[in-house]
């Protein structure tokens, strides 16, 4: 098999001491049970694996995951990732407490395929195990193994086996997996060390393909580790794809600091959550209503996590159909919109639910229209998340939709590193240009408003308003409007692209004030004084803009004629330069002009300073 080859991955399920690891055995000529203690109790505590060539030569592995009750936590790490079941009942027992157990759990996992082994058909007669045969199909009606097949066999004898093999075929041409998503997730559900290698980590790997020597983290602890090689089913490979199990040996990460439960992936690719919205439906034939006061554990992957419930817009829930609630979890935890999980109820040691992820970020407050977000939220494929999170947010980051989507389809308008949903775009053009035209109706003769003005605008016009951290937001709407062309941004004043400043109708006013300033050029009346004098600032600014006065600074204007004569003075010294007092002498005037004068110069590249004295350039 070419390296990197796609495997499938097969779980098996079924009540304790029912056959499913002499099955497995049988199937691979490989023993799943890896415990001495497992071994001498005859059954499997922990997660076996096994694998196998089947007649069509596809490869698959096996998690052969525990029966026994006690041993519960172990069964959910083993087919959490794994949506393809091998259901076993032992036809001399028939239906048992832990079968409709784990029939509940791969029921709400939404499980993609499965077969269902009857074993031990060496033991009963042909009418025992037809009895068996429809309680089995029976029990499973209106369960996600409702149309799999029963095959009777029999590890002991060999019957029915090469059946079962035929059968694991068939469901894995007909069943419909997750395609790659572009983010590797191996769920960790084991961690060792071997002498000479270092630490090693297996699981169900998902999502997409790890290649040796990549950097990972493992989440959500954020250590970093380096792949220095890769193996599934015994074989050394450069590249592992999915769904398979693969054991990856770390460079840099220490066996004491890791668990059961991690995820390895690629770094910066995953975010961790403590707080999730899901929908949750009661697994069936349960015997009491779902609340928010029950001590719950939620399992993801291989994860177990303590969690609190509250239903949106019910307290209990008894309804096959379920409700939308809110999760809150007491450790961080690395989950996907559409990832599947099962809730049990500490106290009752009880599987009471299973859920689909929708949100791993949702808002702290759920708003008016929750169901309506979660309903479009459920029923979309992925390439939809990141217009829907557009669509509820009005804007969000190109980065983080990609972080809380798994894809990287765009939504919305792209602005600068964000995408904006296309009505916050035309609330925030309508609140500029309405603030803008109020502005210059206003101040006719200034240039443009505060660049404060317009962002206020901006940001009042988004949904929700953002936080201060948010400026990068307002400024690239901003810098959308400009590039439209709708308005102008100078570095503190912004302008609808349609306004110009004119001076018609108030020429005898800035006559008056170009007299007033020229006719003392050496020592003019500050921009104070001309103002204390009655003369309106946007008037004097606009006469500065207008070319009949020259702004210095915020203080001072002087007439074009003078500026002019200064150049000149400077220009005339250009072998030894000019210091303050022979400029003040040639001009006539004093320090008080003379000095913001030449930094004016300066300013403007008229002249270069060196220590007391100014060249023109």
């Amino acid at each position: 098999m070419p390296a990197g080859h796609a495997l499938r991955v097969v779980a098996t399920a079924g009540h304790v001491d029912h056959g499913k690891s002499s099955l497995i055995l049988r199937l691979t000529g490989i023993d799943p049970d890896r415990w001495e203690e497992e071994k001498r109790r005859g059954l499997t505590i922990d997660l076996g694996y096994a694998w196998c060539t089947l007649p069509s030569g596809r490869e698959i592995g096996f998690v052969d995951v525990p029966g026994h009750e006690r041993f519960i936590r172990n069964m959910l790490a083993g087919v959490g990732p794994v949506r393809l079941i091998l259901f076993v009942v032992a036809a001399d027992e028939g239906w048992k407490p832990q079968s409709e157990e784990h029939l509940a759990i791969v029921d709400v996992l939404g499980a993609a395929g499965a077969v269902v082994a009857l074993t031990k058909v060496d033991m009963v007669d042909d009418e025992v195990r037809d009895l068996v045969v429809d309680d089995v199909r029976e029990r499973m009606q209106g369960t996600a193994l409702q149309d799999a097949p029963i095959v009777p066999c029999s590890s002991a004898t060999g019957e029915g086996l090469e059946d079962v093999r035929s059968a694991l075929d068939a469901m894995i041409d007909a069943a419909t997996l997750p395609g790659p998503t572009g983010r590797p997730r191996l769920f960790v559900d084991r961690v060792f060390t071997i002498k000479g290698a270092g630490t090693v980590v297996t699981g169900t790997l998902t999502g997409e393909c790890l290649t040796v020597g990549d950097e990972v983290e493992l989440y959500p602890t954020g250590q970093r580790a380096r792949i220095r090689t890769l193996q599934t089913h015994k074989r050394t490979e450069d590249r592992a794809c999915p769904v398979s199990r693969v054991a990856a040996n770390l460079v840099g990460a220490e066996r004491t600091e890791l668990e059961r439960g991690e995820i390895l992936g690629y770094p910066g690719q995953w975010r961790i959550t403590r707080v999730l919205d899901a929908r949750l439906r009661p697994v069936r034939g349960l015997g009491h209503p779902l609340t928010g006061r029950g001590a719950y554990k939620l399992y993801a992957g291989a994860a177990e996590i303590d969690a609190q419930v509250r239903f949106h817009g019910a307290t209990a829930v008894d309804h096959p159909e379920g409700a939308f609630a809110r999760f809150r979890l007491r450790e961080p935890a690395v989950l996907d919109v559409f990832d599947r999980f099962v809730l049990r109820e500490a106290g009752r040691r009880q599987t009471v639910a299973g859920g689909v992820v929708l949100d791993v970020d949702p808002p702290a407050r759920p708003g008016p229209h929750l169901h309506l977000r979660l309903a479009a939220r459920e029923t979309a494929v992925r390439d939809d998340l990141p217009r829907l999170l557009v669509d509820e947010r009005g804007a969000v980051r190109t980065e983080e939709a990609t972080l809380l989507t798994g894809s990287r389809a765009t939504g919305g308008v792209r602005v600068g590193d964000w995408l904006v949903n296309e009505d916050e775009l035309g609330a925030v053009e309508r609140a500029v240009t309405e603030a803008l035209a109020a502005f210059h109706r206003d101040h006719p003769l200034e240039e443009g408003a505060d660049l404060a003005l317009a962002r206020e605008a901006v940001a009042d016009a988004i949904r929700p308003t953002p936080a201060p951290s948010d400026r990068e937001l307002v400024d690239a709407l901003l810098a959308d409007l400009a590039a439209r062309g709708l308005v102008i941004r100078t570095a503190s004043k912004v302008r609808l692209a349609i306004h110009h400043v004119t001076l018609s109708g108030r020429e005898d006013e800035v006559r008056r004030l170009v007299d007033a300033v020229t006719s003392n050029e050496a020592s003019p009346p500050t921009v104070p004084e001309l103002a204390a004098s009655g003369f309106p600032r946007e008037v004097i600014e606009a006469a500065a803009r207008s070319g009949a006065l020259v702004k210095i600074s915020n203080e001072l204007v002087l007439s074009p004629g003078f500026v002019a004569r200064a150049q000149a003075a400077v220009r005339s010294a250009a072998k030894d330069g000019i210091t303050v007092s022979a400029f003040r002498e040639q001009l006539g005037t004093t320090r008080k002009y003379a000095v913001p004068l030449l930094e004016h110069f300066d300013r403007t590249g008229v002249t270069r300073r060196d220590g007391d004295l100014r060249f023109p350039r």
